[in-house]
C-alpha cells in the first residue's frame, strides 16, 4: 500500500501543494500543478526534490 506525506505549502503563499507518495521500494514527490520529480530511494531525497521545486517558483 502506497504512503503518502504531506502536503506541504509552499513557501510565500503560492499555490503549490508538494506531497511525497511511495511506491514499492521508492518514493516520488508530486505537485498540485502536474509537476514530478523522479523516484527515489530514499524519502528524505523526494522531500529535497519538492523543496526544491517550491523554491525555484
Amino acid at each position: 500500500m502506497a504512503q503518502q506525506e504531506g502536503p506541504e505549502r509552499a513557501p510565500q503563499g503560492q499555490d503549490h501543494l508538494t506531497t511525497t507518495t511511495e511506491q514499492g521500494r521508492f518514493c516520488v514527490a508530486r505537485c498540485v500543478c502536474g509537476w514530478r520529480g523522479p523516484a527515489r530511494r530514499a524519502r528524505s531525497q523526494a522531500r529535497t526534490d519538492a523543496e526544491g521545486h517550491t523554491a525555484g517558483l
